[in-house]
Order: structure tokens, then C-alpha cells, then sequence
């Protein structure tokens, strides 16, 4: 065998142990997060005890209208009762996760993963295997469509086509032009989840939300029980809302709590610390 025939082979076999470590370095720097995440609900993101508290949420004049004319009776108008949720409630919900994935048969690397549903909310599909978004006139669903990349151990992710909805059930609402991006971090058997949510029509600037998990060795159910929906008797022939200026709950958490009501109302400029100083101390709250 001559000298280049060696050096061939010698080549051939180099490059095949180069990409097997580097592949075997790029499966170790990922983390590992399918199984089972019960939600430890430190963080209060429902926001669901008042009927105006929009505090944390920059909205800007549109949304913020908006929100201020939505009422919960809504929610018990047949039609209404199953609408569920968009994707981001999985970071606002009360439910743990269930995550699997899905991987291919010859390469073993992950095609997808999949977080499951729940009664309100549908099953949230990452893909992982490079495919491109589709066209803006694609079907927007509940779920959306997302896919989702490694940067170290950190899976990040990118979520658009999403129906419009709420960004809260209290009614301040998102847009069918709503994205997502996600950030999953595993500490331990902790798994935190960065949300930041970007809406044209209702957001002055990005919502940025996390939610910590930790893992369950009691398994969680992929799905959740089916919505039934029912006649409640309670509403009429139009969707109950309120006409501008008409909330009677604006001045609610002013009352009770004393947050000011461009605070409870989702004033951008009430998520940072220098509105603080806008405040005098000891002047009534308004």
C-alpha cells in the first residue's frame, strides 16, 4: 500500500474521531429537560385577584384601552368557555410541566420537543431540527409555532403564529402578531423559564417574565381533562364589557392597596425604579 493511500485512511479516520467528540461536546453541553416539573408558584404571575392589575405589564395606550374595557363575565359565554389560552400561559399558569421528546431513529439526535397541555392550554411543539418559520400568512394557532437552538446548556427558543388572546385573564389582551422568545436553564432539579413577549399592537416594549420548576418523581399527566362547556344563564345577547372610562374596578387597588392607578393600569414607565421618585412621599395616592 503506498505512502498516500495511508495517509488517506490515517485522514479519514482523524476526521471521523474529530466529529464523534465534537459531537459527543456539543450532546454534553446540553441539558437534559424532558421528565416531569411540578411548579413551586414562588413567583404570583396570575394576576388574577383583582379585576385591574396590569402592574408589570408595559402596555401602551391601545392595549391598555383595551384591557380596561374587557369584563370576566365574558367567560361564561358558551363560546367563550373553552378558548383557552395562548402559549405563554404556560409560564403564568398554576401547572407543572410534563416535557418528552421526540428523536431520530438513525442519528439520535432530538427531531422535537413537547410540552404538554392542559385544559386551557394546548401542547406546545419546539422543534429542533433547523426548519424555517413559515410564511405570516400561515395559520396562527393557540400553540403557535416554535423552534429552538442550544447556546451551551441554555435551550432557547422562538415562538410566532399565535392566535390573539390575553396576556392575562384579567383582559389585557395580545395580538395575533404576539412572539415569544423562551429561555430554559436547568440548576439542579430546578428548571427556570425566561419569557420575553413582544407585541406591536398591544405592548409598548417587551414583557419579560420567569417561573421556576423543579423536578417530580411523581410523573405529570401529558394532557389535562377535556373542557365542557355549559349554559350558565348570565349573560345576554352581546359580550359584557366596559365602555371607556367605565370600569368600575379601575381604582380598586388604589383603594385597597394604595398602588398608584398608573401602576395597577400598565404604565411602561411604572416598571423601573426612577417612577418611585415620582411619587411624594406622604401624598395621597392616585
Amino acid at each position: 500500500m503506498g505512502s498516500n493511500a495511508v495517509q488517506r485512511k490515517m485522514s479519514r479516520a482523524t476526521a471521523a474521531v474529530l466529529a464523534a467528540v465534537f459531537t459527543c461536546a456539543t450532546t454534553a453541553a446540553q441539558m437534559e429537560i424532558t421528565g416531569s416539573w411540578a411548579a413551586r408558584n414562588h413567583e404570583f404571575l396570575t394576576g388574577d385577584g383583582l379585576p385591574v392589575d396590569f402592574t408589570g405589564i408595559p402596555l401602551n395606550e391601545e392595549g391598555r384601552i383595551r384591557a380596561l374595557s374587557y369584563s370576566e363575565s365574558q367567560l361564561a359565554m358558551e363560546e367563550r368557555q373553552c378558548q383557552g389560552w395562548p402559549a405563554f400561559y404556560m409560564v403564568e399558569g398554576p401547572f407543572g410541566l410534563k416535557i418528552w421528546s421526540e428523536t431520530d431513529p438513525l442519528k439520535g439526535n432530538v427531531i422535537s420537543y413537547t410540552i404538554g397541555a392542559w385544559e386551557d392550554r394546548t401542547p406546545i411543539t419546539i422543534w429542533m431540527d433547523g426548519r424555517a418559520h413559515p410564511s405570516q400568512y400561515a395559520q396562527h394557532t393557540r400553540a403557535g409555532f416554535t423552534t429552538g437552538v442550544w447556546e451551551g446548556n441554555t435551550l432557547v427558543t422562538y415562538t410566532t403564529h399565535l392566535n390573539a388572546g390575553f396576556l392575562k385573564k384579567t383582559g389585557a389582551a395580545s395580538s395575533d402578531e404576539a412572539t415569544m422568545r423562551m429561555r430554559f436553564y436547568r440548576h439542579g432539579d430546578i428548571l427556570t423559564v425566561l419569557a420575553i413577549i413582544e407585541d406591536p399592537v398591544y405592548l409598548a416594549e417587551p414583557w419579560i417574565l420567569s417561573r421556576s420548576f423543579q423536578a417530580s418523581a411523581t410523573p405529570l399527566s401529558p394532557g389535562g381533562p377535556p373542557c365542557v362547556t355549559t349554559f350558565e344563564g348570565t349573560t345576554g345577547q352581546t359580550a359584557p364589557h366596559y365602555l371607556p372610562e367605565k370600569n368600575p374596578f379601575v381604582d380598586e387597588m388604589t383603594t385597597k392597596y394604595g398602588v398608584p392607578r398608573d401602576a395597577a393600569t400598565g404604565k411602561p414607565e411604572t416598571l423601573y425604579p426612577e417612577y418611585r421618585k415620582t411619587i411624594a412621599a406622604g401624598a395621597p395616592v392616585k
